[in-house]
């Protein structure tokens, strides 16, 4: 669509012709005599036309008319006349509607550049989008995967209890744990499944696929993810976001859009002061059908003037240009205030992620020594129930919160590279991985 008008704003300034014609067969009573006679004539004429809108030159106009009468009956006479006329106009003084002109073309031009930004926004912000949710669906049925490992250990230390309980070897109450146990573990189970279905069936509508639709996710998109920690400072990335973000460009080239519109107004405010030029050529009246006759020119040349007494309705307009100048200044101040913000909280998300990454990481290690000791006292029946339950809890917890935290730290370094303006889509829509960040 802003190809459209900038297609239009462009034709404007392009010789534009016109053509049109009509016809009209007329009766008319006319007394002859002592009686009245019906004089029957057709009637014609048509003209060709063309208007020149020259950038910071002036307007041109030029046209060829023909009219045409035959008389049918009663006196058969012929008449018949041409004429091609031309006409410019050139402003002197107050040029503000060639300016206006050219800010409608201009603008067309700019508005098409900011649709263009917006669209490759758009792109990133659609696949950081879809990018997240697909992540998240990864991450849901990895808690599931987990859950199921956690009954099955459930399972398991249930069964061994209950045969160390039958020996006498441990007390009712470490079977009634590990019991309890093996319940709340199929309960979470049930819902880490629940919850993965939930996010898989709105991932399918986020696609643009029926929720019936039969989706299979890859499990080493979530394997191949690793912690890229982008090197880079916080003041660093937001001087690149200033220099590389495309929306506040659009907001830096609107407020000079504002700026024009300030000048544009301003020179309606000036007197109109229009040379102006005519000439033509006419035909012989005396001849039944001729052509426009070179000899029989006219022209003219003068100025048209208007003061301007009453500006009242251009001083409004040029008041409301220059609130508008002002509104888009505070917007501009505001959107670099908001890339600021939006920079520094994406760097915060990241490193809590990484952070969190590595806790996570040191609490599965410690998790799972933790499982590996209570399974060998076990054993020996030399392990509390509450041990093994908490030492099996702990992994499971340690393990979802490592998943989620690599999860996480992908999808804030796609947000921080998108909040900074660099994160680039390729034509297949895939992004393309930064692999070094660098301000000039």
């Amino acid at each position: 669509l802003s190809a459209l008008s900038l297609a239009l704003a462009r034709h404007q300034f392009t010789p534009i012709f016109s053509a049109g014609g009509n016809g009209t067969y007329s009766v008319e009573s006319a007394p002859l005599s002592d009686t009245f006679v019906e004089e029957h004539s057709v009637k014609a004429n048509g003209s060709v036309g063309a208007d020149w809108l020259i950038r910071d030159v002036g307007k041109i106009t030029a046209a060829f008319t023909s009219d045409f009468l035959r008389f049918i009956t009663g006196d058969p006479r012929l008449a018949t006349s041409s004429r091609l006329s031309a006409t410019f106009v050139r402003p002197l003084w107050q040029d503000a509607g060639f300016k206006q002109d050219m800010e409608n073309l201009t603008q067309a031009e700019r508005n098409l550049l900011y649709d263009l930004r917006k669209f490759t926004q758009s792109r990133k912000d659609f696949s950081v989008k879809i990018a997240s949710a697909y992540y998240n669906v990864l991450g849901n049925r990895d808690a599931v995967r987990n859950s199921y490992l956690n009954l099955q250990s459930s399972h398991q230390n249930a069964d061994r209890t209950r045969a160390l309980a039958q020996e006498g070897r441990v007390a009712g109450t470490d079977l009634g744990r590990q019991e309890q146990q093996e319940l709340s573990a199929e309960s979470s189970w049930i819902n880490a499944v629940v919850n993965y279905k939930q996010a898989l069936d709105n991932f399918k509508i986020q696609l643009g696929l029926k929720v019936d639709a039969n989706l299979v996710l890859d499990d080493n998109e979530l394997e191949a993810l690793q912690i890229h920690h982008p090197d880079i400072s916080v003041d660093d990335s937001i001087q690149l976001a200033l220099a590389s973000r495309l929306d506040y460009m659009t907001i830096k080239d609107k407020f000079d859009d504002a700026g024009r519109k300030v000048k544009v107004a301003q020179n309606f405010l000036k007197p109109s002061v229009n040379l102006f030029a005519n000439a033509s050529l006419d035909s012989d009246p005396n001849r039944n059908w001729s052509l426009p006759d070179p000899q029989r020119y006219s022209w003219s040349a003068g100025l048209d003037v208007d003061p301007g007494l009453d500006r009242t309705s251009e001083r409004n307009s040029y008041r409301g240009a220059i609130i508008s100048r002002n509104r888009a200044a505070r917007t501009l101040e505001e959107q670099e205030d908001q890339i600021k913000l939006q920079v520094r909280d994406s760097w915060r998300t990241l490193d809590q992620a990484k952070r969190s990454y590595e806790i996570s990481e040191i609490g599965v290690r410690l998790a799972e020594r933790r499982v590996e000791e209570q399974s060998l006292l076990a054993e020996w029946g030399r392990s509390k129930a509450q041990d093994q339950v908490d030492a099996q809890n702990a992994l499971i917890d340690s393990k979802n919160q490592r998943t989620q935290a690599l999860v996480t730290h992908t999808i804030a370094r796609l947000q921080f590279w998108n909040n900074m303006g660099i994160l680039y889509i390729k034509d297949n829509g895939q992004w393309e991985e930064v692999q070094n960040a660098k301000t000039k």
